[in-house]
């Protein structure tokens, strides 16, 4: 409450109202009483010169003390004061109240002494005699130009005292009303003043916390009136600025969300400030763990913190590709400072070109093996042709064996060249499959029996695993036993004699697999990912005989009746490839 702005204004308006009514009721208070006290000297005195010229004149005469006596009781019955005459000596020799036999000597009396030194003499205080208080004044009793005796007059206090109490509780009162209404009147005032500022401050607490649907109005002339229209106008600018900022920010995160070049933001002292999705993935961070975190710590690649150095240095933009390590990344690094729009930081955008350096080098091979595939056959002919050209066709048996190895190469080039043109068909879609529902096995024994003669012939066992009874699958049988022998054919030709071939088929989720497995030399980690790509040939030992499309082709087949293949193999083990089929 005491930070509130109406008590803040309030409290130095009430506290001056406390100190101005509490010190005049405090003056007033004292200053009756003092008026009272004035007023009751005044009266005393006057009487007691009175008594005094009276005793005076009657003692000049020869009376005796006794004598004055009826004076004395006449004027106490009168005022009701209590009258003392007291000798020069300070024996009480008469007293309207008591017996003066039983008084003490009043010579030591403040009031005495004074009206024996020829003043008027008072003094307030306590009656051992009467237990009470009383205001005692005394003058001096002169008679043939010497003080013979004092008169002491005595007026008791409670009367004066209750009604100086009575006075000084009604002026308190007074002035605690005027206070309280004074309080009442300053907090309400000051409330009405500010309550528009208090809306305002709940209108600027509301913006903070993100609510600007509350309108604040205000039909006041003053200077708050104007304050609150000139903050209503600025809040309408602040929420239309608000909105159009939350369109750009959902823009500019909805585009590095989805783009796919990882984009950083570096500050000057080398803190991931600003990290999309993509960047994650590729360095494989949380973009909220980066965050704040430094370049290093982030890329783990000293090349790129190297780059973002270098623009930060030359204030220019470099770029560079960059292999990373141990994932062997090919990835396009752009550092282009931001000078102009944020000062010290450093826009790193990274280009994976792994898959495009990937697809240069498929490229390559198959340019390379279609090269090599075709240029064997040619050579070959084109020596059987200057051959025959030289003389061989003037020799019957040795020309119809050279035309009978040319045909065998024509052959060679008729097979790589149907491949091609079948897988070319079969990418682009142009087949048309005959999809029936087949029983998996039908399909398994059927591959199996045509090429078990070829198998025997290699010294291989080749046999077929049951797994029981299985539910048809959607397919083009001549091409998947097509895919099957294939698979077989590679089996037997990279086994050793003495191994074995299985083959096999079950049933999973919602797909039948197939399987053929062999113990032959294996495949090299390295190469699997490459196996199904054309004419490309592992090593020396897969090499020989054959074009290199047939697992190309098998992959395209199997991916056109929607499913999948794959090999899993351990070197000098053997493999097994699977593909797999949807059911019927």
């Amino acid at each position: 409450m005491r930070r509130s702005l109406v008590w803040r204004i309030a409290f130095p308006f009430i506290l001056l109202v406390l100190l101005s009514v509490g010190g005049i009721s405090l003056y007033f208070s004292d200053y009756i009483e003092q008026q009272y006290f004035s007023n009751l000297h005044d009266n005393l005195a006057t009487s007691a010169q009175l008594l005094a010229f009276d005793a005076s004149s009657q003692l000049s005469e020869g009376k005796s003390y006794s004598d004055l006596e009826p004076l004395f009781a006449i004027y106490s019955d009168q005022t009701n004061d209590r009258i003392t005459f007291i000798r020069n000596d300070g024996v009480v020799t008469i007293d309207s109240q008591s017996d003066p036999r039983t008084m003490d000597n009043h010579l030591t009396r403040p009031e005495i002494k004074q009206a024996l030194s020829g003043k008027v003499g008072f003094q307030i205080r306590f009656s051992d005699t009467l237990k009470r208080r009383f205001y005692y004044l005394a003058v001096p009793v002169n008679a043939e130009g010497k003080i013979i005796g004092v008169v002491r007059l005595a007026r008791e206090l409670t009367e004066i005292e209750g009604a100086i109490r009575t006075m000084r509780n009604q002026i308190l009162s007074i002035g605690l009303a005027t206070m309280l209404v004074s309080i009442l009147m300053a907090y309400l005032v000051a409330r009405g003043t500010l309550h528009p500022l208090q809306n305002l401050a709940t209108k600027v607490r509301q913006l903070k916390e993100g609510d600007a649907s509350t309108e604040l109005s205000s039909n006041r002339r003053d200077e708050i009136g104007q304050l609150t229209r000139s903050f209503s106008e600025m809040a309408d600018q602040l929420r239309a600025q608000v909105i159009d900022f939350r369109e750009e920010r959902s823009k500019l995160e909805a585009v590095l969300r989805h783009m796919t070049d990882a984009v950083l933001l570096v500050d000057s002292a080398g803190k991931v400030t600003l990290m999309n999705p993509a960047a994650g993935r590729l360095f494989n961070i949380s973009p909220d763990q980066a965050v704040d975190r430094s370049l290093v710590e982030v890329v783990r690649q000293y090349q790129f913190v190297e780059l973002w150095r270098s623009s930060l240095e030359t204030k220019r933009q470099q770029i560079s590709t960059l292999e990373t390590s141990p994932d062997r990344y090919f990835v396009q690094g752009i550092a282009t400072p931001l000078e102009g729009s944020i000062p010290g930081s450093t826009l790193l955008v990274f280009q994976d070109l792994t898959r495009m350096r990937r697809l240069e080098t498929v490229r390559r091979d198959f340019v390379s093996n279609v090269s090599h595939e075709l240029r064997t056959p040619l050579a070959s002919l084109k020596a059987l042709t200057e051959t025959l050209q030289t003389g061989a066709l003037e020799d019957p048996p040795a020309a119809r064996r050279f035309l009978n190895r040319m045909e065998i190469e024509i052959d060679n080039l008729t097979q790589i060249v149907q491949e091609l043109l079948d897988l070319s068909r079969i990418e682009s879609g142009r087949v048309a499959f005959d999809l029936r529902p087949v029983e998996p096995k039908f399909l398994l024994v059927g591959a199996v029996e045509r090429m078990r003669l070829q198998a025997e012939r290699g010294g291989l066992v080749i046999e077929i695993e049951d797994r029981g009874q299985l539910p048809d699958v959607i397919a083009d049988a001549d091409r998947i036993e097509a895919v099957l022998i294939n698979l077989l054919h590679n089996a037997i030709k990279f086994t050793p004699p003495g191994g074995k071939i299985t083959g096999s088929v079950q049933r999973t989720e919602n797909e039948i697999v197939f399987s053929i497995k062999d113990t032959g030399v294996g495949i090299q980690a390295q190469d699997i990912t490459r196996i199904f790509e054309r004419f490309y040939k592992a090593d020396q030992s897969r090499s020989g005989g054959g074009t290199g499309l047939g697992l190309s082709i098998a992959r395209h087949t199997v991916e056109a009746h929607g499913g999948r293949i794959w090999v899993e193999s351990v070197p000098s083990q053997g493999s097994t490839f699977y593909f797999s089929l949807p059911l019927a």
